[in-house]
């Protein structure tokens, strides 16, 4: 149950961020922080949890891309995401690919920011001992409200089993995403981690629970625009094998 959990819960807590559609009147400082700017961006990211709960010396790396691409379908507004995430190291010594997942959203705007309604899918090419084996599919939809401080909002994806290789649990997994970034001076901004709260309605239970805080810079290289984030997290989930402390490093590579 760890393993399905935790690799799980991981793979859809990743994809809980950059979807929904870009106002003429926020500027690329603010955009950039956005998970639902519309925007082309390629991310890529490591995530290095250094503590676990019931799990002595234990480590975990996950080295992830992101791919987003915004597209047009007629006259509605469109984003597309693939993650495919890589572990280097593990507690059970597993490395290597783990489950793609992909994400498209339909984006509305509004004059107080956005709303996005879409689907979320698990797909099961990781290698043998870091793939759920399952098949998923699910609702998406949130929403991110802009200000004068920064933006706000809230993002909710979920994954309903299709099936799969049997005796390998199912994966029926809830997460919200609170977002929160303030804009401060010279590209730089102040915000919420992924922080991804995850319910497993199999288990009845939350299964993540993390506070945490995301530190940005925007530069510019040549014409190209970069957003670098270091993050940190704190999971308070404790009931069983988890992990607790998560140091995150992203570069964002930005298409305006």
């Amino acid at each position: 149950m760890f393993r399905f959990t935790s690799t799980a819960a991981a793979i859809l807590i990743s994809t809980s961020t950059a979807a929904i559609a870009q106002s003429g009147e926020q500027d690329l400082s603010q955009a950039a922080s956005d998970p639902t700017a519309s925007l082309t961006a390629y991310l890529f990211q490591d995530f290095y949890t250094y503590g676990y709960h019931g799990l002595d010396d234990a480590e975990r790396n996950t080295m992830q891309f992101r791919m987003a691409v915004p597209y047009t379908l007629g006259s509605a507004d469109n984003i597309f995401r693939l993650t495919l995430p890589y572990l280097t190291e593990s507690p059970s010594g597993d490395t290597g690919l783990s489950d793609i997942t992909v994400f498209n959203l339909t984006t509305f705007n509004q004059d107080w920011g956005r709303f996005g309604v879409g689907a979320v899918a698990l797909l099961p090419t990781g290698d043998d001992d870091l793939t759920t084996d399952r098949w998923a599919l699910g609702p998406a939809a949130g929403f991110v409200a802009q200000s004068s401080w920064g933006i706000w909002g809230l993002f909710n994806q979920n994954l309903i089993d299709l099936g799969g290789e049997t005796g390998r649990d199912p994966v029926n997994l809830s997460v919200i995403q609170p977002i929160v970034n303030v804009s401060l001076s010279d590209g730089w901004s102040i915000g919420t981690s992924d922080m991804s709260i995850t319910y497993d309605w199999d288990a009845d239970k939350f299964v993540s629970l993390p506070l945490g805080v995301q530190l940005n810079k925007l530069v510019q290289f040549d014409r190209t625009p970069v957003q670098f984030g270091l993050s940190y997290e704190y999971n308070f989930y404790d009931d069983t094998i988890a992990p607790e402390e998560t140091i995150g490093f992203t570069m964002k590579i930005l298409v305006p």
